[in-house]
């Protein structure tokens, strides 16, 4: 129903814990840590980051500061 909506047109802000599924529905994303934006960028970009694929999607192992 969301792709749906926002294929006609709707324009959506999504707030989801599953951040696997958010950023499959998402064409941009946004990461809140404590309240503070930490990192944003195209949907697909952010899934493919390593320090948000091991922080929040439970794969590989996040990069160094």
């Amino acid at each position: 129903m969301i792709a749906r909506l926002n294929a006609e047109g709707t324009t959506i802000l999504l707030v989801e814990q599953n951040a696997r599924r958010a950023l499959a529905l998402a064409s941009r994303a946004y990461v809140l840590e404590t309240g503070r934006m930490v990192v944003d960028g195209p949907a697909a970009a952010l899934a493919a980051d390593p320090r948000i694929r091991a922080a929040y999607l439970g794969l590989g192992e996040a990069a160094a500061p």
